[in-house]
């Protein structure tokens, strides 16, 4: 990027750095406003599927009409947590997904079979999880994330030996991931097994671009802060836009439901992230480099 681009971000930000801040902060109430409110009405801040909860899930290689089949199973079986998705390929539905709890899988593959027709046995698959192993797999899912979290403040602790700079950082990453459970949960999504790893991805994810901000504004000394945050952006805005534009196409040409999943969750975190890193952390972070120059400053004329 050429001097004058750069010359240009650094004038803008430094004019404008404490308004964009408002902009996360709102993505953050959107975020607990929608979890919350998903929250209220069904006992959980995301819903979770059969592989995390117990039950059947059933894939068939036949596209139909997936409100229609969903309205048919929920008739027959009202007390069971019930779903059915469409999967599709390059834009257009090559199957179908039936989750189904409190069914058994046979029972429930005569239902779907007494409304769509007579399946071969080649075009259906069927998963069956117990619910003890779900709630085990739920359990260890929720302690990965835990000790995800711990793990990142510790090790941005001991790096930066700061407390303001680190909860900076650690609370962007916890803020991006709120985001991508928000959207998560808008679109109707349940949590499995395979986005519990994608939330644990985007961890990781956006805490390289935090890590890459702070280290350049506090460890380099060459330059203004503002010139060293107009630097930085374009390796971090380069390794981010990278990874959406793969994960956005694995996202379209995907068969794997699991897959889907995971780009999903990447496809949104990533864009969230620049907003909270690069105005967010960015704003934070210049925010104290000059309370701490204005302190030391002080202490230095007394």
């Amino acid at each position: 990027m050429s001097t004058g681009v750069l010359s240009k971000m650094s004038y803008f930000y430094d004019h404008h750095y404490k308004k964009l801040i408002i902009l996360p902060i709102l993505l953050l109430i959107f975020s607990l406003f929608v979890l919350g409110n998903h929250y209220a009405k069904t006992g959980e801040f995301i819903s979770t599927g059969v592989s995390l909860k117990g039950g059947t899930t059933i894939s068939i290689a036949q596209s139909y009409n997936v409100k229609e089949l969903e309205l048919f199973l929920s008739e027959k079986y009202p007390t069971s947590d019930l779903g059915v998705r469409s999967l599709s390929r390059a834009g257009t539905d090559v199957g179908i997904i039936i989750e189904a709890s409190d069914v058994d899988s046979g029972e429930l593959l005569k239902s779907i079979e007494e409304k769509i027709g007579t399946l071969d046995n080649s075009l259906y698959t069927i998963d069956t999880t117990g619910p003890s192993l779900g709630k085990s797999f739920l359990k260890q899912a929720i302690i990965a994330l835990v000790l995800a979290f711990l793990s990142i403040s510790l090790v941005v602790y001991i790096y930066f030996r700061s407390f303001l700079p680190s909860f900076y950082a650690v609370f962007c990453v916890f803020a991006d991931m709120l985001f991508a459970m928000a959207i998560f949960v808008l679109f109707g999504f349940k949590l499995t097994t395979g986005s519990i790893a994608a939330f644990l991805m985007l961890i990781g994810y956006s805490i390289d671009t935090d890590i890459l901000l702070t280290t350049r504004v506090l460890k380099r000394k060459e330059g203004s802060v503002s010139e060293r945050m107009a630097s930085t952006i374009v390796t971090g805005l380069t390794m981010t836009l990278t990874a959406v534009a793969a994960v956005t196409v694995g996202y379209f040409f995907t068969e794997s439901e699991m897959l889907k999943q995971i780009t999903f969750i990447l496809a949104w975190g990533l864009p969230a992230d620049i907003i909270y890193t690069w105005l967010f952390n960015a704003g934070l972070l210049r925010m104290y480099v000059e309370w701490k120059e204005k302190k030391e400053k002080q202490q230095h004329e007394s």
